[in-house]
């Protein structure tokens, strides 16, 4: 299906384009509450994988290996679909840019970032992700312009990412670098997000088409990247193997897929709330199979940057905005 392509507000382990609601041909053979179950679970536990497969590989091996295998997950799907590689260079110009912001850069800092965090905080720091898109819309879409309450959702989740942090113990026994690396992935993320919004929608390309071209791109960063800064690996140890390819292979092909499935059934409204479970998922299982220490205001912080972000992401109902509308209206009136 040809569309327009909209972002969500906040695709977390994989961010990718959403396509718009469209009416299915027929109903899938698998609940849509399954699969969005499915889809937050592995998400959440994307940030588990990143852990395990930085034990036997560099960062920057590891995102080469998860972009390969979401690649060619997604190329199998376009091939069965017969889909067609945009043709306009200047398309393939603002996927490269996006491809940096939504994959390669994202991918390898927080790659970078579980070398000395928790995955639990990792996958916190994600959840970030639409309060940066938030604040950074005010400034470059004109027409996504803040309500008072979107404005209190973005005070309200930087006050949970103090509170994760622990900011009135002066972040002590935190590592910082760590820690600024996941929020600047999150932040990339945002950046992403915004820059398609402007450029690849309306393109004539499907949304799997453009995610595809995507990831192929980035794909071709990192094989630049990667060996400039690692050697080869010795040995591939297989669990760090096994998370690597899973990380890819569902984290970021199957997990495209799926959402794009659940976004064309219930809408982008409901296909979005995934975003909210990523956190909780990431922090049970980084407690439960990494053993990761949890302190109080971890999940604390966690709540109250979800409710922010919650925030952010409300619009007004219809009847609202038609006053705001019939206001500025007014106000534009009265200065001329």
């Amino acid at each position: 299906m040809s569309a327009p392509c909209q972002q969500p507000a906040a695709p977390p382990a994989t961010s990718v384009p959403l396509p718009p609601p469209a009416p299915a041909a027929r109903r899938p053979a698998v609940d849509w509450r399954i699969r969005f179950a499915a889809l937050s679970l592995i998400w959440g536990f994307s940030f588990l994988l990143i852990k395990v497969g930085t034990q036997g590989f560099a960062p920057f091996q590891v995102t080469l290996g998860r972009l390969l295998a979401g690649t060619a997950v997604l190329a199998v799907a376009m091939a069965m679909r017969r889909e067609r590689l945009p043709r306009s260079a200047r398309t393939w110009g603002h996927i490269t840019v996006a491809a940096f912001f939504l994959n390669a850069l994202p991918f390898s800092l927080f790659s970078y970032a579980e070398l000395t965090i928790p995955s639990t905080l990792a996958g916190i720091c994600n959840a970030t992700s639409p309060l940066w898109g938030m604040a950074l819309s005010v400034v470059a879409l004109s027409e996504d312009r803040p309500t008072r309450r979107r404005v209190a959702g973005l005070g309200v989740g930087f006050l949970g990412v103090l509170t994760v942090l622990g900011a009135w113990q002066g972040f002590s026994g935190l590592d910082l670098a760590g820690t600024g690396m996941a929020l600047l992935a999150s932040f990339s993320y945002a950046v992403g997000w915004i820059y398609v919004r402007r450029t690849l929608t309306g393109t004539g390309s499907s949304t799997l088409t453009l995610t595809g071209s995507q990831l192929f791109i980035g794909t071709l960063q990192l094989a630049v990247v990667t060996p400039v800064f690692t050697s080869a690996p010795d040995t591939f140890p297989l669990l760090p193997t096994l998370s690597v390819l899973a990380l890819g292979a569902l984290g970021t092909g199957l997990a495209v897929l799926l959402q794009y499935g659940l976004v064309q059934e219930v809408g982008p409204t409901t296909g979005q709330m995934v975003t909210y479970f990523i956190p909780v998922i990431a922090t049970a299982a980084g407690v439960a199979l990494l053993g990761e220490q949890l302190s109080w205001n971890t999940p604390v912080g966690a709540v109250i940057v979800l409710a922010g972000a919650a925030l952010t992401q409300s619009r007004p109902s219809a009847a609202a905005a038609r006053a705001r509308t019939a206001d500025d209206r007014t106000k534009r009136l009265s200065r001329t």
